[in-house]
C-alpha cells in the first residue's frame, strides 16, 4: 500500500524555489505601486500651474523639494536590487538538475532498451567485476546494477518496473520541504528556538502595541483626541467665543506640543526670537495665566499664528516651526467645526446648557480663510492678489472708483480697471488678471421639498425638509470673456429692440444696485399677487370642505353651489384682467367640463413625473455611494500658505436672527464642475413664516462667500384620520366570507357521509 513521505531538503534544491517565488510576489507589486513614474507627469502640472502660482509660497518650496528629494532615487535603487534578486534565483532555479527523474534500467547497464537477456547478462557480469565491493567498487553502484540486472531479469521485478515504474513495486509518495535540513538538525534546536521566540514573542507584539498605541491617540480625520477634547471643553465654557479667544484655543492644541506631536519643537532661540515677535505685535494676553493657554508650546504657537497674520518676516531659524503651525490650522478648525456641531445637536436634543453662538462656528471659517491667505480679520480682501500692497489700497477706493472686493473688481470694465491699477506694470497686470481670472465664483441653485410625502411642495410643522443645493463652479476668466463679447456686440441702429437687447447683455454680469431696487419693488408686488391668489385658493378649499360636509348630512342643494363657485370665478377673473388689460377669462359650463374632463390626466401626468424624479434621486444616491470622488479640486491661489491647498467650502443652513444652526454645515471636498448636495433639518413645531439663510464659505479665499435666503411657510400638521376607506372592511364581504366558510364545512360533512 503506497503511502506518504515528507522529508527536508538536504541540498537545498527546493528552497530555491520557494524563494524565488517569495521574492517574486514582493517585488513585482512592489515595482506597480513604488515605482516613481509621475516625476514627469508632476514637473508638467507645476509647469502648467507657473503662470498663476507661480509666486506662491507652497509653490516654491514645491519645486525645491522636487528638485532636492532623493527619495525617488532611493525607491528605484531598492526595486533595481529587489529586480537583481529575482533574477539571480530565478537562473539558480533553472540550473538545478532534476533530482526526481524516471528510473530506467537500460541506462543505469548501459544498454540500448530492447537488449537481448543474454547481452544483458553479459554486461551484468562485466560491470559487477568492476563495481563489486569486493574489489574495491563502489557499493551503491554496484546495488544499482544488481536491480538494473533483477529488472531486466526476472519476470516479477520486470512486471513491478513496467507497471508502477520501480522494480520493489509501489512505494511511498515523497515531499520535500523547502526548508534546509539543518533547521531541525538537534545541534541547531536552541538557536532555532531562540529565534522564533524573539520574532513571536517580542518584536511582532512591540510593533502591533506602538501601532495600537499611536492609533487609538488619534481620530479618524488623523486629529489627536485630546485635542477634540480640548475645543469641546472650551466651546462648552464659552460658547459665544470672538475671534481673539478662538486664536487662543486654537494655538494650545496638543497638536503643538513637543510631548504629544514629535513634529513640534522647543528650540533654545525660542527664547530670543519669540519676546521679539511678542513686542512687534502687541497685546496678545502673554501674561493670562488660563491654563493651556499659558504654557510655552501655546504662547510660540500663538505669536508664530499672529504674525503669519500680520504678514511679519521671521528669521529662517524659526520659520520652518511658523509653517508647521500654519499647515496644521485649518485641519484643526475643521475639527472644531464639527465640535461645535456636535455641541449644537446634544444642546437641541438634551438641554441643559446652550449651544454654540453662530458667530463661534462661522468664526472658525473665517479664521481658516485668514490663515490660508495671511490675513488679518479687517484687512481687505484685494491683498489676496500678487502686488497689492497697502498702499495701493487708496486707487480702489477714491472718489471715482468704490472698489472693495474681488466682485467689484471683475466687474469693472478693462479699461477702467487698467486706469484704476496704473500703479502695476505691463507683466505685473497681465499676471493680476491671470490670478484673478483663476478665482472661482460659484453660483447657487436651491430646490426645496419634503420627500416621502404625498405633496412634496406642501411643508407642514415638525416634518423633515429637504433642501437640495447645486453648486456649479466656474471661473471669473468666464465672466470676462462674457463682458467683453456682450461690449463688442455688433449693434443694428435701425432697430430699437437691437439696442435694448445690447445694452440688457451688457448688465447681465454684475446687477446694479438700481436695478436691485427695482426688483426688490417688483418681487415684492409679485409676493402680494402671490398671496392674494393664495388666500382665494384658501378660501376656495374652506368652501368645498363646507360644501362636503353639508352633501354628507343631505342639507345642501345643487341650486346654491353653482352660484357660489360662479362668484368665486367672477373674482379670479376679475383679479386677472388688470394684467390683460380689462380681458376678462370668465369660462362657459362647457369649458368648464372640458377643465374638469382634464384635470385626472393632468395629475396623473404629475404623479408619473414624480415618480420618475424619485427614482432619479434614488438612482444618483446610489451612484454617490458606490463612486468615491476625489477631494483634489482645484488648488488655491495663497501667496503665504507652505502646502498646496485646495479648493473646499462650507455649506449649511442658518437662521441668523436666532444666531442657530438649521442644518450641520457639510463640508464639500469634491467640487470641480458640479456638486449636489442635500441639506436636511426638522421643520419648526409651529405653523407660520421662517426666514433662513442658506450660507456658502470657502475654507480657503475671504470675500467670497455668498449668502442666499430661505423663506419657510410651515402649516398645520395634517392629523391622522382614526377611520380610513382603505381600512374599513364592508359588511357584505365579512358575511361573504363566513358564507363560504359555512359553505366549505357542510361540503365536507357530506363527503364523510357518503
Amino acid at each position: 500500500m503506497a503511502g506518504q513521505q515528507f522529508q527536508y531538503d538536504d541540498s537545498g534544491n527546493t528552497f530555491f524555489y520557494f524563494l524565488t517565488s517569495f521574492v517574486g510576489l514582493i517585488v513585482i507589486p512592489a515595482t506597480y505601486y513604488f515605482w516613481p513614474r509621475d516625476q514627469n507627469a508632476e514637473q508638467l502640472r507645476l509647469k502648467a500651474l507657473r503662470k498663476v502660482h507661480g509666486r506662491c509660497l507652497w509653490y516654491r518650496l514645491r519645486l525645491m523639494k522636487s528638485k532636492q528629494s532623493i527619495i525617488p532615487t532611493l525607491k528605484k535603487v531598492a526595486l533595481l536590487i529587489g529586480w537583481v534578486l529575482f533574477l539571480f534565483l530565478a537562473y539558480k532555479v533553472s540550473k538545478i538538475d532534476r533530482e526526481y527523474q524516471e528510473y530506467n534500467p537500460y541506462e543505469v547497464l548501459s544498454l540500448d532498451p530492447g537488449a537481448s537477456v543474454s547481452e544483458i547478462k553479459r554486461q551484468y557480469r562485466l560491470l559487477s567485476l568492476r563495481f563489486h565491493p569486493d574489489k574495491g567498487g563502489d557499493e551503491v553502484m554496484f546495488m544499482r546494477i544488481a536491480k538494473a540486472h533483477a529488472a531486466l531479469t526476472n519476470e516479477e521485478s520486470r512486471n513491478n518496473w513496467q507497471t508502477y515504474g520501480n522494480p520493489d513495486g509501489p512505494q511511498a509518495t515523497s515531499f520535500g520541504i523547502a526548508l534546509p535540513a539543518w533547521i531541525v538538525d538537534q545541534k541547531n534546536s536552541m538557536l532555532v528556538l531562540l529565534v522564533y521566540g524573539l520574532a513571536f514573542m517580542v518584536i511582532l507584539p512591540v510593533v502591533v502595541g506602538t501601532w495600537w498605541y499611536r492609533s487609538i491617540r488619534y481620530s479618524g480625520d488623523q486629529i489627536l483626541i485630546n485635542t477634540t477634547q480640548h475645543f469641546m471643553q472650551f466651546m462648552y465654557r464659552t460658547p459665544n467665543m470672538n475671534m481673539k479667544r478662538l486664536g487662543m484655543v486654537l494655538t494650545a492644541a496638543s497638536e503643538f506640543d513637543p510631548r504629544n506631536n514629535k513634529e513640534a519643537t522647543i528650540r533654545p532661540t525660542d527664547n530670543i526670537e519669540v519676546p521679539e515677535l511678542i513686542r512687534d505685535l502687541g497685546n496678545i494676553n502673554v501674561k493670562k495665566k488660563e491654563p493651556p493657554f499659558c504654557s510655552p508650546y501655546s504662547l510660540k504657537a500663538r505669536v508664530l499664528m499672529l504674525s503669519h497674520l500680520a504678514r511679519m518676516e521671521v528669521s529662517e531659524d524659526i520659520k520652518e516651526d511658523q509653517q508647521f503651525v500654519v499647515r496644521k490650522s485649518p485641519a484643526l478648525l475643521q475639527e472644531m467645526v464639527n465640535v461645535g456641531c456636535q455641541l449644537t445637536r446634544l444642546a437641541n436634543s438634551h438641554g441643559g446648557f446652550p449651544a454654540p453662538r453662530l458667530v463661534s462656528i462661522e468664526n472658525c471659517m473665517k479664521l481658516s480663510q485668514m490663515i490660508v491667505q495671511g490675513l488679518q480679520e479687517f484687512k481687505s480682501p484685494l491683498l489676496q492678489l500678487p502686488h497689492f500692497e497697502e498702499e495701493h489700497l487708496r486707487y480702489c477706493v477714491s472718489k471715482k472708483y468704490k472698489v472693495r472686493s474681488i466682485q467689484d473688481l471683475v466687474s469693472l470694465k478693462d479699461s477702467d480697471r487698467r486706469n484704476m491699477l496704473r500703479f502695476l506694470g505691463e507683466e505685473q497686470y497681465e499676471e493680476v488678471m491671470a490670478v484673478l481670472g483663476n478665482f472661482p465664483r460659484i453660483t447657487i441653485d436651491i430646490k426645496l421639498q419634503v420627500v416621502d410625502d404625498e405633496d412634496s411642495n406642501n411643508i407642514t410643522a415638525g416634518s423633515l425638509v429637504t433642501v437640495t443645493v447645486t453648486l456649479t463652479r466656474k471661473m471669473m476668466l468666464d465672466f470676462f470673456e462674457k463682458e467683453q463679447e456682450q461690449v463688442c456686440a455688433p449693434e443694428d441702429p435701425n432697430t430699437e429692440e437691437g439696442q435694448g437687447d445690447v445694452i440688457k447683455n451688457k448688465s447681465k454680469v454684475w446687477q446694479n444696485k438700481n436695478k436691485a431696487a427695482k426688483k426688490t419693488s417688483k418681487s415684492k408686488k409679485k409676493k402680494l399677487t402671490k398671496k392674494k391668489a393664495l388666500s382665494q385658493q384658501q378660501q376656495q378649499q374652506q368652501q368645498q370642505k363646507q360644501d362636503k360636509q353639508k352633501q354628507a348630512n343631505g342639507t345642501v342643494a345643487v341650486n346654491e353651489v353653482v352660484p357660489s363657485t360662479k362668484e368665486e370665478e367672477d373674482e379670479v377673473s376679475g383679479k386677472g384682467s388688470d394684467s390683460e388689460e380689462g380681458e376678462t377669462n370668465k369660462d362657459s359650463p362647457s369649458e368648464r367640463d372640458d377643465e374638469s374632463d382634464t384635470e385626472p390626466d393632468e395629475m396623473g401626468g404629475d404623479d408619473e413625473e414624480e415618480w420618475k424624479a424619485l427614482q432619479q434621486s434614488i438612482q444618483r444616491k446610489e451612484r454617490a455611494l458606490l463612486e468615491t470622488k476625489s477631494k483634489i479640486t482645484h488648488p488655491v491661489y495663497s501667496l503665504y500658505f507652505p502646502e498646496e491647498k485646495h479648493e473646499w467650502w462650507w455649506l449649511y443652513i442658518a437662521d441668523r436672527k436666532e444666531q442657530t444652526l438649521v442644518s450641520m454645515p457639510y463640508h464639500v471636498c469634491t467640487l470641480k464642475d458640479t456638486e449636489e448636495v442635500e441639506l436636511k433639518f426638522p421643520a419648526p413645531s409651529k405653523p407660520g413664516n421662517y426666514q433662513y439663510s442658506v450660507i456658502l464659505r470657502s475654507d480657503s479665499f475671504m470675500g467670497l462667500d455668498q449668502i442666499k435666503p430661505l423663506k419657510l411657510e410651515v402649516h398645520q400638521a395634517k392629523q391622522m384620520p382614526d377611520n380610513h376607506p382603505q381600512w374599513d372592511i364592508p359588511e357584505t364581504e365579512e358575511e361573504e366570507e363566513d358564507q363560504e366558510d359555512s359553505d366549505g364545512i357542510e361540503e365536507s360533512e357530506e363527503e364523510d357521509n357518503e
